[in-house]
């Protein structure tokens, strides 16, 4: 594709994923997150033709004019889009397919200081949510989400939703930002310690049912019982004073 169509269907990728985009005029002259793309765009030309300083100090203007560092020999594929970019780092092996949205704060990070492919490999309409981390010469598939904060050291499967520090993944991903309600994605950790106090609790009872038969079949095994309830009170409460912190933290 030539420059001027390139440039054109930047813009309207902007105008299309971001509702505060009035116009072209406001597109053109106020988003960093393109400003960067285009930087890039020359500096990586440059690089593919066996340049190394010159596309390293455009890219670096372009890293003091927008906040956004992308190495020069990073792949991006058509309509990427860098929502308030301000932190956005991307990695020189980066590979990035079509149609990827990246928010404030990610990072596309290598983990190797030796000179091979050491950065992730983003196939086409992921979202990757701010501030997350992904790193490593890693495989995230097409219309996976990546949710904001989250760190991933994984390959992500296709159609995968990815939260938490690690990143583990909770469900079959939406297909478009605008579906990726960072407010509403499950808490895999909270989910885990919200059943084992059910089950706990299911024990309890099964505990205090056999506490009583044996008390009412004689007071020889029962001072045993009494004893071991009194501690299995303590326990609950403690767990009790967890699931109210958890309920007060809103999981």
């Amino acid at each position: 594709m030539s420059i001027i169509p390139s440039m054109r269907e930047d813009v309207d990728t902007v105008i299309r994923e971001d509702p505060a985009a009035r116009n072209i005029l406001e597109v053109v002259t106020c988003y960093p997150g393109l400003h960067a793309l285009w930087i890039h765009r020359f500096a990586h030309v440059l690089w593919k033709r066996g340049w190394v300083v010159l596309p390293r100090f455009i890219s670096h203007i372009g890293r003091f004019l927008t906040g956004i560092e992308i190495h020069p020999g990073a792949t991006i594929g058509h309509r990427f889009f860098i929502d308030h970019g301000m932190g956005v780092v991307i990695g020189e092996t980066s590979e990035i397919g079509d149609d990827v949205l990246m928010y404030k704060g990610a990072v596309l990070g290598g983990t190797s200081h030796k000179k091979k492919k050491r950065h992730p490999t983003i196939g086409n309409h992921v979202v990757i949510g701010t501030g997350a981390t992904v790193l490593g010469a890693i495989t995230v598939g097409d219309d996976a989400c990546i949710g904001a904060g989250s760190v991933v050291v994984n390959d992500v499967p296709p159609g995968s939703t990815v939260v938490g520090v690690p990143g583990r993944i909770v469900s079959d991903g939406p297909k478009r930002a605008s579906d990726l309600d960072h407010g509403n994605l499950p808490d895999p950790i909270a989910d885990a310690v919200k059943v084992l106090i059910h089950e706990i609790g299911l024990l309890e009872s099964r505990f205090q049912a056999l506490e009583h038969t044996l008390t009412k079949n004689g007071n020889g095994g029962s001072t045993v019982i009494k004893a071991t309830s009194h501690n299995d009170t303590g326990i609950r409460g403690e767990l009790d004073r967890i699931e109210r912190g958890f309920q007060g933290e809103g999981i």
